[in-house]
């Protein structure tokens, strides 16, 4: 072989190793070296560079901490707007000071009427995403992820100014679903998951896969704490109004830091289509084939049964987490502002206790034994969740959820250890479908059981959430004992 020639492979091979294997040297078929592609097809940097050792986890800091500073914030306000509409005016004090009677058919109202609202403003949003998410997710395999991380922040934007519209004028609250909608066909949060977590499979190699993943996660907890502990404060001092202009605010910097700093890491196709039906049949191709690689036996259910563990975790994770600030607000905690901002910052911190407990159990247990103990912490705490009475039993409760969030990074890298490295932009793809359909199942069951079962027990809800869980342990415990009978056959044979 001619030195030239040479010289173009081994620069061609540190070209896919630089941009991902999505990258293409050309037709099998040509008998010579195709032209370079043009200008435009090449991953773009970012204007700037970061000083920082970091990609897209300041991406995901910020949006986090966009949404969890809104999230109860809204619930607040919905049962603030819902009392003065059906004309519910006496004091939480008052109405928790007498424990003898029982809450009146005003307080009853209330709590349902925003337990409705909270239903279908989380409805608008996620079934539009159900849609999109996917698309964005398969097209950030050819256009790139950097649009991805820019445009559902942009989206999100547009939901708070919304927002702020319909605070302002005190328009009903049936307004907020527009704002929903807007969020929902840019992509929603689940786009920004699905794009961040894409772009940490793009540029981690599969040992240590499981622990980025874990980092990434461990950054919306960081986030969420921090916005909690503010929120709960600054609502008590200043209202709702100044609240949101900062989640405006941490939106468009989440978008412009993305635009300036985040480099790509995947090689563009600068004919890349957004509105097409092959984004949706990627999303497929990967479960009617089957896992390509590390699946061993039966690798096709192996992926659908991990799947269905996420499913039903994050569902859990979901439906619960939007009832604890309703909870909480009602007899007989009775919190305000600042404990419910305590309570949600408790639930955040259990982000960083995970991260640090998965460090130290993946050097001596396999990730699904981890998992499964991750499991067992949500299933404890949610027990003592449905029993809770006092403030003491409710931070018990979160003190037991140290390690819930362990099993999500752990079935998220299992997920992605089970297809190839030229797969992973389709398999978050319908990660993030499955993620949108989390929210809109676990906001739509949750929403929909805790006012039914108010009469019969209170903290029904969190006990039902306790018993599904139940459901994912045994399954990654049982794929667990087969893989490990597997090796056992392997060995002997």
């Amino acid at each position: 072989m001619y030195e030239p020639d040479t010289t173009a492979i081994l620069a061609g091979d540190e070209e896919v190793k630089a941009y991902g294997s999505n990258f293409s040297l050309g037709h099998e078929e040509d008998t010579e070296l195709p032209p370079p592609p043009p200008p435009t097809s090449r991953p773009s940097g970012p204007p700037f560079a970061c000083p920082l050792p970091v990609s897209v986890e300041p991406v995901m800091f910020l949006s986090v901490f966009a949404v969890v500073l809104q999230a109860p914030l809204i619930t607040q306000y919905l049962w603030d707007r819902i009392s003065e509409d059906v004309g519910y005016n006496a004091s939480k004090r008052s109405e928790c000071g007498n424990s003898s009677a029982g809450p009146n058919a005003l307080y009853k109202e209330v709590e349902t009427l925003t337990a409705h609202w909270n239903l279908y403003i989380s409805l608008a949003g996620f079934s539009v995403g159900l849609l999109v998410v996917p698309l964005l997710g398969s097209w950030s395999d050819s256009a790139g992820r950097r649009p991805v991380l820019i445009i559902p922040n942009l989206g999100l934007a547009m939901q708070i100014v919304v927002y702020l519209v319909v605070m302002y004028l005190k328009l009903p609250v049936a307004y907020f679903l527009v704002g929903r909608l807007l969020s929902g066909l840019s992509g929603d949060f689940n786009a920004i998951l699905a794009a961040c977590f894409a772009y940490v499979a793009d540029t981690t190699d599969r040992k240590g896969r499981t622990f980025r993943v874990a980092v990434l996660e461990a950054c919306i907890g960081l986030s969420g704490m921090f916005a909690s502990i503010i929120g709960g404060h600054w609502r008590r001092m200043q209202g709702y109004i100044n609240p949101f202009w900062l989640v405006l605010a941490t939106s468009l910097a989440s978008a412009l830091y993305a635009f300036l700093f985040v480099p790509e890491s995947i090689e563009k196709d600068p004919n890349a289509k957004l509105i097409t039906i092959r984004h949706h049949k990627a999303v497929w191709h990967i479960f009617s084939t089957g896992a390509s690689e590390g699946g061993g036996r039966f690798p096709r259910c192996k992926l659908w049964l991990y799947m269905l563990c996420f499913f039903l975790v994050v569902s859990v994770h979901i439906g619960s987490r939007e009832l604890y600030v309703l909870y909480e607000l009602s007899p007989p905690l009775c919190w305000g502002p600042t404990f419910i901002g305590y309570g949600s910052a408790a639930l955040h911190l259990c982000y960083l206790s995970s991260l640090l407990g998965l460090k130290v159990m993946l050097r001596w247990l396999e990730d699904s034994w981890v998992a499964v103990i991750s499991l067992v912490s949500n299933i404890t705490g949610l027990l003592v969740f449905s029993v809770a009475d006092s403030t003491l039993l409710m931070f018990t409760g979160y003190g037991l959820l140290f390690f819930f969030v362990a099993a999500t990074p752990v079935l998220r890298s299992k997920l992605s250890k089970l297809v190839s490295q030229s797969e992973q932009g389709a398999l978050f793809s319908s990660v993030a479908c499955v993620e949108s359909l989390c929210y809109l199942v676990g906001s739509g069951v949750f929403n929909s059981v805790y006012p039914a079962t108010l009469h019969l027990m209170k903290g029904f809800t969190f006990l039902f959430a306790a018993i599904v869980l139940l459901i994912p342990a045994g399954i990654i415990g049982s794929l667990r004992c087969l893989e490990m009978n597997e090796r056992g056959d392997s060995t002997t044979s």
